[in-house]
């Protein structure tokens, strides 16, 4: 089944140094960009990481530290990748955990905003863990009846992720065609940031989720203890939810 699209969606899958959202970096990214006439482009790019990667992360993706000595680096790359998912959906496998917020963060990094509040993103992991419980390789066998070659290979999870995608279309009748719908479908839990550090309770206003605020409305702890978001702000948390945590404070301030 072909994807019913009201305006593009991205599928993309990262190769990274490491699994530190905050400190690694980007050594592969492929993105599928598929239109909703059915058209498709896409573009597969390896990155100078700028820093080394381990040999330990290297046995996972074949990416050697020699393979990306003369490749761009992130930074290089960004006007192309910022063009390319600009005004479209995301769609990855494990990409609302994993791949959107280490994205988010080389973006932000580089000097580009990240604004997921028009885009939807669909988590086929999360998809396939609500019917099935498998990894990607057993998904791509399950759903498509193929076996997938080069995994761990950006460019191959991210075609074999798309064809999963559409082939749970075709096997769950309850899943609606829609990106707004596979996003809530496939979304665990409804956070403010990617990384969970704030998210709703169950009248939609944000809250902490660690410390010694856990529970707490942030709107409250920035009024009641103000130094609380100058730590978080000089603390080793993700570059987005720093900017979540910015957006809320100056709400208050507005209002």
């Amino acid at each position: 089944m072909e994807l019913n699209l009201s305006k593009p969606i991205c599928f993309f899958d990262l190769e990274t140094t490491c699994i530190n959202i905050s400190k690694d970096r980007i050594v592969e990214i492929s993105i599928l960009k598929v239109y909703p006439n059915g058209n498709k482009e896409s573009k597969t790019w390896l990155v100078n990481p700028e820093m080394p990667i381990p040999a330990v992360t290297t046995a996972v993706h074949g990416i050697t530290n020699e393979k990306v000595a003369n490749e761009p680096t992130f930074k290089e790359l960004a006007p192309q990748i910022n063009k390319m998912i600009s005004g479209c959906d995301l769609a990855g496998y494990n990409s609302n955990k994993f791949d959107i917020p280490l994205l988010a963060e080389e973006l932000l990094r580089v000097g580009y905003d990240f604004d997921m509040s028009n885009t939807v993103a669909v988590d086929v992991q999360n998809i396939f863990h609500k019917m099935e419980q498998r990894t990607l390789v057993a998904a791509y066998k399950f759903y498509c009846d193929k076996d997938l070659n080069n995994a761990h290979s950006a460019e191959a999870d991210t075609m074999a992720t798309y064809e999963v995608l559409k082939s749970q279309l075709d096997k769950y009748p309850d899943l609606e065609n829609n990106t707004k719908f596979l996003s809530e479908f496939s979304t665990r839990r409804k956070t403010a940031d990617f990384a969970g550090f704030i998210a709703y309770n169950d009248k939609g206003q944000e809250v902490f989720t660690f410390g010694k605020h856990k529970g707490k409305l942030v709107e409250n702890v920035l009024e009641s203890e103000p130094g609380y978001f100058g730590w978080i702000q000089n603390a080793d948390f993700p570059l987005y939810t720093k900017k979540i945590l910015t957006s809320i404070r100056l709400r208050k301030f507005n209002s």
